[in-house]
């Protein structure tokens, strides 16, 4: 037995539709996507449901897109194995490190930041500890096996989703004067004004990473008919509740107490529930927290795995648990990222939103390369087998394109900001790309645009 099968023995096939779909929801809904959500409503009112319609269009042409590309190289590695097929290693390596592993460690400590926020409001604690401890504890569900994780992340954001609905079927029927009335919602979604372009990066922002749910792709029972069904159902379903907690925002709060604060969600709960709800918006605070850190040990580390299958990492990465068989040296790795950024950052907010938005745009950089992977392995392998094939190509993939080009032209809200997120994202692709110039060049010893074979990405 050679030393690859000793350390791969393979991941475990235990995932139905039911559990990719609950991990699908919980890598999505975060705090900083409902907060996103209430701010743009308090910032666009009706209109800004027209914005939420163009996200969920956009949404939907990379889900379309990456369910192809999945399918027709179903391994971890997601877009490391896309981009190295079409374009080859040295683009790969810049677009997986620089648009997954950066937004993990520093959307991760945003969350962590917005429940302690929350739980300030409660009862007094130490942001280090409470961030520590979250992190570790899910470190070691991870560690301990997909059944284990699937299991906790299935009552976790089955409690989320739950919560959230109830606070927006609750605030159907609370009444108040103090919102914008229903009248005047509907006449600014059907007359919506020139604003709604403004707000489609704050109605994107919620509708990002459904392909997250790829990289599970080995452990799925059936990933032919449940990783597209996974990913088009959830976003349907957050259409849905998002949707409905805006219209709620609209009706209950004043506009600007949502976007002049960094908690909307405590205030929209108090609108509906007084008191109790501090309670309820802790609730839904833990369940995205813990959801959005829970997947992204996850599904990062099982990146990484792949990028290692496919030599673009030491191949340390490969090494799977010999009990539990999870990729444990990946999740240890991405735990101590987040850690350090934990004791760097502690309670301080400063920068943090500029780190946020760098790494958010580094994710549309990921989805505008994934396009492109599409249209290019469309014409390079046109009679290879496919079990989901994109609908309407290309126009699904140029929408798709120029609408994540669009959001990252537009990035932040003020020029000054935007031009350091330009200034970041540069910094994040150039530390990446010197590194994958070096290990394509002189460790893989490839050329740097050279494609991989299909068969031979498949077969790593």
């Amino acid at each position: 037995m050679n030393e690859k099968t000793i350390l791969t023995k393979g991941l475990k096939k235990v995932l139905g539709l039911t559990s990719l779909f609950i991990i699908t929801i919980g890598i999505v809904v975060s705090q900083t996507s409902v907060v996103s959500i209430l701010q743009g409503a308090g910032l666009g009112g009706g209109t800004f449901f027209i914005a939420i319609l163009i996200a969920f269009i956009i949404a939907l042409c990379y889900i379309s897109t990456y369910s192809e590309l999945a399918l027709m190289m179903p391994k971890a590695g997601s877009i490391s194995t896309y981009t190295a097929v079409s374009v080859g290693h040295f683009p790969a390596i810049i677009a997986s490190l620089s648009a997954y592993v950066a937004p993990t460690a520093f959307g991760t400590l945003a969350e962590l930041l917005l429940l302690h926020n929350v739980l300030d409001t409660i009862t007094s604690s130490s942001f280090t500890i409470v961030a520590l401890v979250i992190v570790w504890t899910f470190t070691l569900l991870n560690i301990f096996g997909i059944d284990l994780f699937a299991s906790v992340q299935s009552i976790i954001s089955f409690t989320m989703l739950v919560t959230l609905v109830v606070i927006g079927f609750a605030g159907i029927g609370t009444f108040n004067n103090q919102g914008t009335p229903p009248a005047q919602i509907i006449q600014d979604f059907i007359h919506p004004n020139g604003s709604v372009f403004t707000l489609v990066l704050a109605a994107l922002w919620p509708f990002i990473a459904f392909e997250m749910v790829c990289d599970f792709i080995e452990e799925a029972k059936n990933p032919v008919r449940h990783i597209p069904k996974a990913m088009f159902t959830a976003c349907i379903v957050l259409l849905f509740a998002y949707s409905l907690v805006a219209f709620v925002a609209m009706k209950l709060v004043p506009a600007e107490q949502l976007t002049k604060t960094d908690i909307p969600h405590l205030v929209l709960g108090q609108a509906i529930f007084g008191n109790a709800g501090k309670i309820v918006i802790l609730i839904l605070s833990i369940t995205t927290t813990c959801g959005f850190i829970s997947t992204g040990f996850a599904t990062t580390p099982r990146l990484l795995y792949g990028m290692a299958h496919h030599k673009q990492l030491p191949p340390i990465f490969m090494r799977l648990h010999s009990k539990w068989r999870t990729p444990w040296i990946g999740i240890l790795v991405v735990a101590t990222i987040i850690t350090i950024a934990i004791l760097l950052f502690k309670k301080s907010t400063d920068g943090l939103l500029m780190l946020v938005i760098s790494g958010a745009s580094c994710y549309l950089l990921a989805y505008i390369i994934t396009h492109i992977d599409l249209m290019v392995l469309r014409k390079k392998y046109p009679n290879y087998p496919r079990s989901y094939k994109s609908p309407w190509f290309p126009i699904v993939q140029i929408i798709g394109i120029l609408g994540m080009t669009y959001a990252f032209i537009n990035n932040s809200p003020s020029p000054e900001l935007r031009l350091n997120v330009f200034i970041n994202v540069a910094i994040f692709i150039g530390v990446t790309a010197v590194f994958a110039f070096f290990w394509v060049r002189y460790k893989m010893k490839k050329g740097l645009f050279e494609p991989e074979a299909i068969q031979q990405a498949i077969e790593d």
